[in-house]
């Protein structure tokens, strides 16, 4: 039963990495490209927990993690840099 359900939730993850790839691409301007990266990160690190769950190793959770730190990262760089675009100052 818990299986039938992580794979359902997988899917569903998948489909909404899909979709968001695709806002990614065709978004109408740089804040909402920055925001569906943003919620890609979010996508990617619930799918990689649910994978972990399903196969019970930590290795997974451990990507997890690193994934949310650099997404965090990349997030606030991203969003200075569409406030002030010089990169050198």
């Amino acid at each position: 039963m818990i299986q039938t359900s992580i794979s359902l939730a997988i899917g569903a993850f998948a489909i909404a990495m899909v979709l968001t790839l695709y806002r990614l691409l065709r978004g109408p301007g740089v804040v909402d490209r920055i925001l569906a990266l943003d919620t890609l990160y979010v996508n990617t690190i619930a799918l990689l927990v649910l994978v972990g769950m399903r196969e019970g190793s930590m290795i997974y959770f451990e990507a997890a993690m690193i994934i949310a730190m650099l997404g965090f990262v990349g997030t606030v760089v991203l969003s200075k840099f569409v406030i002030r675009p010089d990169i050198i100052e």
